[in-house]
């Protein structure tokens, strides 16, 4: 019995520090989370204000409006490199492998390039091809970091390799609610600013407004719209990191905390079974001593 006891205390002793560890991980993940928040929603507000000018510039052309039949359509999806995040991960990559748009493509006219370890990873165990990968992306991304990323993105587009860019990535509601979200990244055109504002309360109307006779543009309207098209690519990128990482320490926030009362109900059950065990074998060396007491008095 004392073995049973030994036993017992050693697996609360186990439980309470792992929940000592996944406290301390919610703690963490809470605090960053409210910085991503801020500055997801703030680039979210940004991001809006460009679509909005574009929106009223749909008009003119640039190679980044082209509306094109040959090529393919290129895919990047976002997920976290590291795990503990509780469906993050999960439902962006179902997001986008169960998704009409990916199951209706022609395999061999499919593109795909993944930022994250976790969707290289699922691409990789099912032999599903990987045009290019981003891994151990700085969670400090600044704007030289972006633009790394997106001159690959766009190296397919410039050369003609894809027709359309689509991206899958976390729309970041509040602490509690995330869900995947394709977005149209190339070409520009009034679905594509549908695509990315659709979804959202309070965004600016995507209907096309035509050209803005208001609007003056140096050095012309053409030069002008094209560098907006460039400035769109990198903030829409940066925008949609900025909602994975606020996503991703939700997630991780929710699962590191129901994994603390997880660890706070089985301490309990512990204590119990304990307490419980304790007392018969209190109980039986009381029997023992009675009746070794009886067998000396007879």
């Amino acid at each position: 019995m004392a073995g049973g006891l030994l036993e017992i205390r050693k697996k609360i002793a186990g439980v309470k520090n792992t929940r000592k560890i996944t406290k301390a991980m919610q703690l963490v993940a809470a605090s960053k989370m409210r910085q991503f928040q801020k500055r997801a929603v703030s680039t979210r507000n940004y991001v809006w204000d460009l679509l909005k000018i574009l929106e009223n510039n749909i008009g003119v052309e640039s190679m980044y409006s082209e509306i094109r039949t040959e090529g393919k359509i290129l895919f990047v999806i976002y997920t976290s490199d590291k795990g503990l995040c509780g469906p993050l991960n999960t439902k962006l990559i179902n997001g986008l492998f169960r998704s009409e748009m990916w199951t209706n493509t022609p395999k061999d006219q499919r593109l795909l390039i993944t930022i994250g370890k976790k969707s290289y990873d699922f691409a990789k165990n099912n032999s599903i091809p990987v045009a290019a990968h981003f891994v151990g992306a700085p969670e400090k991304m600044n704007n030289l970091d972006a633009i790394n990323i997106v001159e690959k993105i766009l190296e397919f587009w410039r050369d003609h390799s894809a027709k359309k860019i689509i991206f899958i990535a976390p729309h970041y509601k509040n602490s509690f609610t995330f869900y995947p979200v394709l977005k149209t990244f190339l070409p520009f055109s009034g679905e594509m600013i549908s695509t990315n504002i659709e979804h959202v309360n309070n965004a600016p109307s995507a209907n096309a407004a035509g050209l803005d006779s208001y609007m003056s543009y140096q050095p012309s309207q053409k030069k002008v719209v094209e560098r907006l098209h460039e400035q769109i690519i990198q903030s829409l990128f940066i925008q949609s990191f900025l909602e994975l990482k606020a996503s991703e320490y939700s997630s991780r926030m929710m699962a590191m905390q129901s994994a603390t009362d997880s660890a706070d109900r089985i301490t309990t059950e512990l204590s119990i079974i304990y307490n419980k065990a304790r007392q018969q074998a209190i109980t039986q060396e009381i029997a023992e001593l009675v009746g070794a007491s009886d067998a000396i008095s007879s």
